[in-house]
Protein backbone atom coordinates (compact mmCIF):
# COMPACT_ATOMS: atom_id res chain seq x y z
CA UNK A 1 0.00 0.00 0.00
CA UNK A 2 1.29 3.44 -0.94
CA UNK A 3 0.83 6.64 1.04
CA UNK A 4 1.42 10.28 0.22
CA UNK A 5 3.61 11.82 2.92
CA UNK A 6 4.27 15.53 3.41
CA UNK A 7 7.84 16.66 4.09
CA UNK A 8 7.94 19.83 6.16
CA UNK A 9 10.63 22.15 7.50
CA UNK A 10 11.74 20.70 10.88
CA UNK A 11 12.64 22.43 14.13
CA UNK A 12 15.33 25.01 13.37
CA UNK A 13 15.69 26.56 16.81
CA UNK A 14 13.01 29.25 16.81
CA UNK A 15 13.89 30.99 13.53
CA UNK A 16 10.84 32.69 12.03
CA UNK A 17 12.11 33.26 8.49
CA UNK A 18 14.39 30.95 6.51
CA UNK A 19 15.58 31.59 2.95
CA UNK A 20 15.38 28.82 0.37
CA UNK A 21 18.74 29.00 -1.42
CA UNK A 22 18.44 25.95 -3.67
CA UNK A 23 15.89 23.19 -4.33
CA UNK A 24 17.61 19.87 -5.08
CA UNK A 25 14.61 17.78 -6.18
CA UNK A 26 11.92 17.85 -8.84
CA UNK A 27 8.66 16.02 -9.52
CA UNK A 28 9.28 12.38 -10.38
CA UNK A 29 12.62 12.07 -8.57
CA UNK A 30 13.28 8.94 -6.50
CA UNK A 31 14.17 9.96 -2.96
CA UNK A 32 16.17 8.05 -0.38
CA UNK A 33 15.85 8.59 3.37
CA UNK A 34 18.07 11.50 4.56
CA UNK A 35 18.88 12.55 0.98
CA UNK A 36 19.36 16.36 0.80
CA UNK A 37 16.31 17.94 -0.87
CA UNK A 38 16.95 21.67 -0.37
CA UNK A 39 19.51 24.14 0.93
CA UNK A 40 18.18 26.60 3.50
CA UNK A 41 19.86 29.66 4.99
CA UNK A 42 19.10 31.48 8.24
CA UNK A 43 20.74 34.63 9.54
CA UNK A 44 23.52 32.52 11.08
CA UNK A 45 24.08 29.48 8.90
CA UNK A 46 23.18 27.59 5.77
CA UNK A 47 22.06 23.98 6.02
CA UNK A 48 20.87 21.08 3.93
CA UNK A 49 17.33 19.82 4.54
CA UNK A 50 17.28 15.98 4.53
CA UNK A 51 14.35 13.88 3.32
CA UNK A 52 12.42 12.38 6.25
CA UNK A 53 11.10 9.57 4.02
CA UNK A 54 12.07 7.75 0.84
CA UNK A 55 9.83 7.49 -2.22
CA UNK A 56 8.77 9.29 -5.39
CA UNK A 57 8.38 13.07 -5.41
CA UNK A 58 4.77 13.95 -6.29
CA UNK A 59 4.92 17.71 -5.87
CA UNK A 60 7.48 20.36 -4.82
CA UNK A 61 5.98 23.28 -2.90
CA UNK A 62 9.03 25.58 -2.62
CA UNK A 63 11.43 27.29 -5.01
CA UNK A 64 14.68 29.20 -4.75
CA UNK A 65 14.15 32.63 -3.20
CA UNK A 66 11.14 31.59 -1.11
CA UNK A 67 10.97 32.24 2.61
CA UNK A 68 9.79 29.39 4.83
CA UNK A 69 9.41 28.68 8.53
CA UNK A 70 9.25 25.62 10.71
CA UNK A 71 6.29 23.53 9.57
CA UNK A 72 6.23 24.91 6.01
CA UNK A 73 5.34 22.29 3.42
CA UNK A 74 8.36 21.40 1.26
CA UNK A 75 7.25 18.44 -0.85
CA UNK A 76 4.78 15.55 -1.03
CA UNK A 77 6.23 12.08 -1.56
CA UNK A 78 4.58 8.79 -2.56
CA UNK A 79 5.98 6.06 -0.30
CA UNK A 80 5.24 2.49 0.68
CA UNK A 81 3.70 2.22 4.14
CA UNK A 82 6.45 -0.12 5.28
CA UNK A 83 9.14 2.41 4.41
CA UNK A 84 7.76 5.24 6.51
CA UNK A 85 10.02 5.85 9.51
CA UNK A 86 8.22 5.35 12.82
CA UNK A 87 8.38 8.38 15.15
CA UNK A 88 10.19 8.16 18.45
CA UNK A 89 8.09 7.21 21.44
CA UNK A 90 8.40 10.65 22.98
CA UNK A 91 7.52 12.43 19.75
CA UNK A 92 4.03 13.39 18.65
CA UNK A 93 2.62 11.56 15.56
CA UNK A 94 2.69 14.68 13.44
CA UNK A 95 6.12 15.82 14.59
CA UNK A 96 7.63 16.24 11.12
CA UNK A 97 8.03 19.82 12.28
CA UNK A 98 7.80 21.34 15.74
CA UNK A 99 5.71 24.47 16.02
CA UNK A 100 7.80 27.59 15.62
CA UNK A 101 7.09 30.60 17.80
CA UNK A 102 6.69 33.50 15.41
CA UNK A 103 6.82 36.88 17.13
CA UNK A 104 3.41 38.53 17.10
CA UNK A 105 3.46 42.25 16.29
CA UNK A 106 2.46 44.46 19.16
CA UNK A 107 -1.01 46.09 18.92
CA UNK A 108 -1.40 49.79 18.19
CA UNK A 109 -0.55 51.67 21.37
CA UNK A 110 -0.27 55.18 22.70
CA UNK A 111 3.30 56.53 22.74
CA UNK A 112 4.05 58.03 26.12
CA UNK A 113 6.42 60.90 26.71
CA UNK A 114 8.55 59.12 29.32
CA UNK A 115 11.80 57.81 27.81
CA UNK A 116 11.62 54.65 29.95
CA UNK A 117 8.27 53.67 28.44
CA UNK A 118 9.59 54.20 24.94
CA UNK A 119 12.58 51.96 25.67
CA UNK A 120 10.24 49.22 26.90
CA UNK A 121 8.06 49.19 23.78
CA UNK A 122 10.62 49.87 21.06
CA UNK A 123 13.35 47.40 20.14
CA UNK A 124 16.60 48.93 18.88
CA UNK A 125 17.51 48.29 15.26
CA UNK A 126 20.44 49.17 12.99
CA UNK A 127 18.38 52.03 11.51
CA UNK A 128 16.95 53.27 14.81
CA UNK A 129 19.39 56.16 14.89
CA UNK A 130 18.47 57.19 11.35
CA UNK A 131 14.73 56.90 11.96
CA UNK A 132 14.26 57.91 15.62
CA UNK A 133 10.73 57.30 16.95
CA UNK A 134 8.62 60.45 17.21
CA UNK A 135 7.17 61.44 20.58
CA UNK A 136 3.62 62.62 20.08
CA UNK A 137 2.83 63.50 23.71
CA UNK A 138 0.12 60.91 24.16
CA UNK A 139 -1.26 61.05 20.62
CA UNK A 140 -2.56 57.74 19.26
CA UNK A 141 -0.85 56.31 16.17
CA UNK A 142 -3.62 55.96 13.56
CA UNK A 143 -1.67 54.55 10.59
CA UNK A 144 -3.61 51.77 8.84
CA UNK A 145 -1.35 48.79 8.24
CA UNK A 146 -1.39 45.02 8.70
CA UNK A 147 0.53 43.42 11.59
CA UNK A 148 3.19 42.09 9.20
CA UNK A 149 3.76 45.57 7.77
CA UNK A 150 4.04 47.04 11.28
CA UNK A 151 6.60 44.36 12.16
CA UNK A 152 8.52 45.17 8.97
CA UNK A 153 8.56 48.86 9.94
CA UNK A 154 9.78 48.12 13.46
CA UNK A 155 12.59 45.91 12.13
CA UNK A 156 13.79 48.87 10.03
CA UNK A 157 13.40 51.31 12.92
CA UNK A 158 10.74 53.30 11.02
CA UNK A 159 8.02 55.18 12.91
CA UNK A 160 4.99 54.07 10.90
CA UNK A 161 3.00 56.96 12.34
CA UNK A 162 5.00 59.33 10.08
CA UNK A 163 3.53 57.67 6.97
CA UNK A 164 0.08 59.21 6.85
CA UNK A 165 -1.34 57.37 3.82
CA UNK A 166 -0.35 54.32 1.82
CA UNK A 167 -0.98 52.94 -1.64
CA UNK A 168 -3.14 50.05 -0.46
CA UNK A 169 -6.90 49.85 -0.47
CA UNK A 170 -8.46 52.75 1.47
CA UNK A 171 -5.00 54.21 2.07
CA UNK A 172 -3.65 51.13 3.86
CA UNK A 173 0.14 51.22 4.26
CA UNK A 174 2.03 48.50 2.36
CA UNK A 175 5.62 47.23 2.62
CA UNK A 176 6.39 49.17 -0.57
CA UNK A 177 5.37 52.38 1.22
CA UNK A 178 7.81 51.60 4.07
CA UNK A 179 10.60 50.92 1.56
CA UNK A 180 9.84 54.12 -0.35
CA UNK A 181 9.94 56.10 2.91
CA UNK A 182 13.34 54.61 3.81
CA UNK A 183 14.73 55.38 0.34
CA UNK A 184 13.49 58.96 0.52
CA UNK A 185 15.03 59.56 3.96
CA UNK A 186 18.37 58.07 2.88
CA UNK A 187 18.44 60.03 -0.39
CA UNK A 188 17.75 63.27 1.46
CA UNK A 189 20.63 62.53 3.82
CA UNK A 190 20.78 62.72 7.59
CA UNK A 191 21.43 66.18 9.08
CA UNK A 192 24.72 66.48 10.96
CA UNK A 193 22.89 67.89 13.95
CA UNK A 194 20.58 64.86 14.29
CA UNK A 195 21.24 61.70 16.28
CA UNK A 196 21.82 59.71 13.09
CA UNK A 197 25.17 58.84 11.59
CA UNK A 198 25.72 60.21 8.07
CA UNK A 199 26.02 57.39 5.54
CA UNK A 200 29.19 56.84 3.52
CA UNK A 201 28.57 58.26 0.03
CA UNK A 202 28.38 55.81 -2.87
CA UNK A 203 31.35 55.76 -5.25
CA UNK A 204 31.40 54.57 -8.87
CA UNK A 205 34.61 52.54 -8.79
CA UNK A 206 34.33 51.55 -12.45
CA UNK A 207 35.64 55.00 -13.40
CA UNK A 208 39.05 53.95 -12.04
CA UNK A 209 39.31 50.57 -13.77
CA UNK A 210 37.74 47.13 -14.14
CA UNK A 211 35.65 45.89 -11.22
CA UNK A 212 33.63 42.84 -10.27
CA UNK A 213 30.62 42.89 -7.95
CA UNK A 214 30.28 39.91 -5.63
CA UNK A 215 27.18 39.49 -3.48
CA UNK A 216 27.83 38.95 0.21
CA UNK A 217 26.42 35.80 1.79
CA UNK A 218 23.49 36.30 4.11
CA UNK A 219 25.66 35.22 7.05
CA UNK A 220 28.22 37.95 6.31
CA UNK A 221 25.55 40.61 5.75
CA UNK A 222 23.73 39.92 9.00
CA UNK A 223 26.94 39.42 10.97
CA UNK A 224 28.05 42.84 9.77
CA UNK A 225 24.76 44.38 10.86
CA UNK A 226 25.02 42.78 14.29
CA UNK A 227 28.64 43.88 14.78
CA UNK A 228 27.75 47.43 13.74
CA UNK A 229 24.87 47.45 16.23
CA UNK A 230 27.15 46.20 19.01
CA UNK A 231 29.90 48.70 18.13
CA UNK A 232 27.42 51.59 18.32
CA UNK A 233 25.67 50.48 21.51
CA UNK A 234 28.37 48.98 23.75
CA UNK A 235 31.19 50.94 25.41
CA UNK A 236 33.90 48.34 24.87
CA UNK A 237 37.39 48.09 26.36
CA UNK A 238 40.10 45.64 25.28
CA UNK A 239 42.74 44.43 27.74
CA UNK A 240 45.89 42.70 26.42
CA UNK A 241 47.95 40.14 28.34
CA UNK A 242 50.39 37.25 27.79
CA UNK A 243 50.28 33.84 29.46
CA UNK A 244 53.22 31.49 29.94
CA UNK A 245 52.05 28.19 28.43
CA UNK A 246 55.42 26.42 28.31
CA UNK A 247 54.41 23.62 30.70
CA UNK A 248 50.87 23.44 29.34
CA UNK A 249 52.14 22.91 25.80
CA UNK A 250 54.57 20.21 26.94
CA UNK A 251 51.69 18.41 28.68
CA UNK A 252 49.48 18.73 25.58
CA UNK A 253 52.17 17.27 23.31
CA UNK A 254 52.66 14.36 25.73
CA UNK A 255 48.90 13.63 25.79
CA UNK A 256 48.68 13.60 22.00
CA UNK A 257 51.67 11.29 21.77
CA UNK A 258 49.69 8.72 23.78
CA UNK A 259 46.71 8.86 21.42
CA UNK A 260 46.09 6.47 18.56
CA UNK A 261 46.24 7.71 14.98
CA UNK A 262 42.46 7.91 14.56
CA UNK A 263 41.79 9.65 17.89
CA UNK A 264 40.99 13.36 18.05
CA UNK A 265 44.06 15.37 19.02
CA UNK A 266 43.92 17.89 21.85
CA UNK A 267 44.60 21.51 20.96
CA UNK A 268 45.60 24.33 23.29
CA UNK A 269 42.09 25.73 22.90
CA UNK A 270 40.74 22.99 25.19
CA UNK A 271 42.90 24.22 28.07
CA UNK A 272 41.93 27.83 27.32
CA UNK A 273 38.25 26.84 27.63
CA UNK A 274 38.87 25.19 30.99
CA UNK A 275 40.89 28.15 32.29
CA UNK A 276 38.18 30.55 31.07
CA UNK A 277 35.40 28.67 32.85
CA UNK A 278 37.40 28.55 36.10
CA UNK A 279 37.76 32.35 35.91
CA UNK A 280 34.03 32.78 35.15
CA UNK A 281 33.21 30.90 38.35
CA UNK A 282 35.40 33.31 40.31
CA UNK A 283 34.00 36.39 38.52
CA UNK A 284 30.24 35.79 37.92
CA UNK A 285 29.70 39.13 36.18
CA UNK A 286 31.52 37.72 33.14
CA UNK A 287 28.92 34.95 32.94
CA UNK A 288 26.02 37.38 32.67
CA UNK A 289 23.96 39.58 30.38
CA UNK A 290 22.59 43.06 30.91
CA UNK A 291 18.79 43.31 30.82
CA UNK A 292 17.27 45.23 27.90
CA UNK A 293 16.38 48.18 30.16
CA UNK A 294 19.95 48.33 31.51
CA UNK A 295 18.71 48.10 35.09
CA UNK A 296 19.56 44.49 35.98
CA UNK A 297 22.35 41.97 35.49
CA UNK A 298 21.16 38.48 34.57
CA UNK A 299 23.61 35.99 36.12
CA UNK A 300 23.82 32.58 34.43
CA UNK A 301 24.33 29.34 36.33
CA UNK A 302 25.45 27.37 33.28
CA UNK A 303 28.71 27.52 31.32
CA UNK A 304 28.31 27.47 27.53
CA UNK A 305 31.28 28.64 25.48
CA UNK A 306 30.99 29.92 21.89
CA UNK A 307 33.91 29.21 19.55
CA UNK A 308 34.24 31.45 16.48
CA UNK A 309 34.83 29.26 13.40
CA UNK A 310 35.94 30.55 10.01
CA UNK A 311 33.91 29.00 7.15
CA UNK A 312 33.66 29.66 3.39
CA UNK A 313 30.35 31.46 4.02
CA UNK A 314 31.62 33.62 6.86
CA UNK A 315 32.21 33.53 10.60
CA UNK A 316 29.88 31.33 12.67
CA UNK A 317 29.94 30.62 16.41
CA UNK A 318 28.93 27.09 17.46
CA UNK A 319 28.35 26.73 21.19
CA UNK A 320 29.83 24.04 23.44
CA UNK A 321 27.36 23.45 26.27
CA UNK A 322 28.03 22.70 29.94
CA UNK A 323 31.78 22.69 29.42
CA UNK A 324 32.40 22.72 33.16
CA UNK A 325 31.16 19.11 33.37
CA UNK A 326 33.10 17.76 30.36
CA UNK A 327 36.64 16.42 30.10
CA UNK A 328 39.36 17.76 27.81
CA UNK A 329 38.88 14.77 25.48
CA UNK A 330 35.10 15.26 25.35
CA UNK A 331 35.50 18.93 24.48
CA UNK A 332 38.05 18.11 21.77
CA UNK A 333 35.69 15.61 20.12
CA UNK A 334 32.67 17.90 20.36
CA UNK A 335 34.51 20.91 18.95
CA UNK A 336 35.95 18.84 16.08
CA UNK A 337 32.45 17.63 15.20
CA UNK A 338 30.83 21.07 15.34
CA UNK A 339 33.68 22.74 13.45
CA UNK A 340 33.30 20.16 10.67
CA UNK A 341 29.54 20.76 10.52
CA UNK A 342 30.13 24.52 10.43
CA UNK A 343 32.47 24.30 7.44
CA UNK A 344 29.98 22.07 5.61
CA UNK A 345 27.12 24.50 6.34
CA UNK A 346 25.22 21.90 8.39
CA UNK A 347 25.01 23.72 11.73
CA UNK A 348 21.46 24.24 12.98
CA UNK A 349 20.52 27.55 14.64
CA UNK A 350 20.16 25.71 17.96
CA UNK A 351 23.86 24.81 17.71
CA UNK A 352 24.74 28.53 17.88
CA UNK A 353 22.44 29.69 20.68
CA UNK A 354 22.84 30.00 24.43
CA UNK A 355 26.48 31.06 24.64
CA UNK A 356 27.80 32.74 27.80
CA UNK A 357 31.11 34.01 26.44
CA UNK A 358 32.95 33.59 23.13
CA UNK A 359 36.53 32.69 22.21
CA UNK A 360 37.92 34.02 18.94
CA UNK A 361 41.22 32.33 18.10
CA UNK A 362 43.57 33.46 15.33
CA UNK A 363 46.38 31.27 16.64
CA UNK A 364 46.48 29.10 13.56
CA UNK A 365 46.98 32.14 11.33
CA UNK A 366 49.22 34.48 13.28
CA UNK A 367 49.19 37.97 14.73
CA UNK A 368 50.29 39.44 18.04
CA UNK A 369 47.09 41.17 19.22
CA UNK A 370 43.66 42.29 18.02
CA UNK A 371 40.40 43.74 19.33
CA UNK A 372 37.57 41.19 19.15
CA UNK A 373 34.03 42.63 19.27
CA UNK A 374 31.72 41.38 22.03
CA UNK A 375 29.08 38.93 20.81
CA UNK A 376 26.13 40.67 22.50
CA UNK A 377 24.12 39.96 24.61
CA UNK A 378 27.26 38.41 26.10
CA UNK A 379 29.40 40.87 28.05
CA UNK A 380 32.90 39.72 27.06
CA UNK A 381 34.93 37.91 24.42
CA UNK A 382 38.41 36.38 24.66
CA UNK A 383 40.76 36.74 21.69
CA UNK A 384 43.76 34.44 21.16
CA UNK A 385 46.69 34.85 18.74
CA UNK A 386 49.78 32.77 17.97
CA UNK A 387 52.10 31.79 20.81
CA UNK A 388 55.85 32.35 20.39
CA UNK A 389 59.06 31.74 22.31
CA UNK A 390 60.36 34.79 24.18
CA UNK A 391 63.15 35.48 26.67
CA UNK A 392 61.55 36.07 30.08
CA UNK A 393 63.46 37.44 33.09
CA UNK A 394 63.08 35.19 36.16
CA UNK A 395 64.95 37.47 38.56
CA UNK A 396 68.38 36.03 37.82
CA UNK A 397 68.50 35.41 34.10
CA UNK A 398 66.50 35.31 30.89
CA UNK A 399 64.88 31.95 30.16
CA UNK A 400 62.99 30.88 27.03
CA UNK A 401 59.22 30.73 27.59
CA UNK A 402 56.34 30.02 25.22
CA UNK A 403 54.09 33.09 25.61
CA UNK A 404 50.49 33.19 24.41
CA UNK A 405 48.93 36.63 23.64
CA UNK A 406 45.39 37.05 25.03
CA UNK A 407 42.95 39.88 24.27
CA UNK A 408 39.87 40.41 26.46
CA UNK A 409 37.16 42.80 25.23
CA UNK A 410 34.35 43.54 27.68
CA UNK A 411 31.24 45.69 28.07
CA UNK A 412 32.32 48.56 30.30
CA UNK A 413 28.75 49.05 31.55
CA UNK A 414 29.04 45.72 33.36
CA UNK A 415 32.76 45.25 33.96
CA UNK A 416 35.24 47.89 35.11
CA UNK A 417 38.95 47.97 34.34
CA UNK A 418 40.16 46.50 37.64
CA UNK A 419 37.77 43.55 37.40
CA UNK A 420 38.80 42.93 33.80
CA UNK A 421 42.48 42.88 34.79
CA UNK A 422 41.83 40.50 37.71
CA UNK A 423 39.79 38.20 35.46
CA UNK A 424 42.61 38.03 32.91
CA UNK A 425 45.18 37.46 35.68
CA UNK A 426 43.15 34.47 36.86
CA UNK A 427 43.10 32.99 33.33
CA UNK A 428 46.82 33.62 32.98
CA UNK A 429 47.57 31.93 36.31
CA UNK A 430 45.53 28.84 35.43
CA UNK A 431 47.20 28.47 32.04
CA UNK A 432 50.68 28.93 33.46
CA UNK A 433 50.08 26.07 35.89
CA UNK A 434 47.18 23.90 34.74
CA UNK A 435 47.27 21.91 37.98
CA UNK A 436 45.32 24.82 39.48
CA UNK A 437 42.31 23.71 37.39
CA UNK A 438 42.01 20.72 39.73
CA UNK A 439 41.51 22.93 42.78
Amino acid sequence: MADVIEIKVPDVGGVASIDVVEVLIKVGDKLELDQPIATLETDKASMELPASVGGTVQQVHIKSGDKVAEGSLVATVLVNSASVAQPAAAAKPEAAAVKLEVPTPAPVATIQTAPANIAETTKPSPLATIFPPSISHGALITAHASPSVRLFARELGVDIGKITIGNGRKGRILKQDIQAYVKRIISEGVPQSSAGIPPIPAVDFSQFGDIETQKLSKIKRLTGQNLSRVWLNLPMVTYHEEADITEMEAFRVALNAEKAKDEVKITGLMFIIKALVAAMKQFPSFNASLSSDGENLILKKYYNIGIAVDTPNGLVVPVLRNVDSKSINQLASELAEKSDKARQGKLMPADMQGGCITISSLGGIGGTAFTPIVNAPEVAILGVTRAKMQPVWNGKEFTPKLMLPLDLTYDHRVIDGAEGARFMAHIKQNMSDIRRLLL
